[in-house]
């Protein structure tokens, strides 16, 4: 595979996705899952380094299926 060529996993096959992935996926804004993610006790954001913080896909669903207000 070359530079220009990326690897295409859909979403739900993805086990984390980054703040935009999960907007899209939830229809949930980004600022929102930000604020979320903020939160030490929040059971589905893994801190990668600095700063960076990905969603764990399977724990974020079971979240939203769980709660019936955010």
């Amino acid at each position: 595979m070359n530079e220009d060529e990326k690897l295409y996993i859909p979403i739900y096959h993805k086990v984390c996705l980054t703040i935009e992935e999960a907007a899209a996926y939830s229809n949930i804004g980004i600022g929102k899952l930000r604020r979320m993610t903020n939160d030490p006790r929040c059971p589905f954001v893994l801190h990668v380094g600095q700063g960076k913080r990905i969603i764990k896909r399977k724990e974020f669903e079971e979240y939203i299926s769980k709660n019936i207000e955010i």
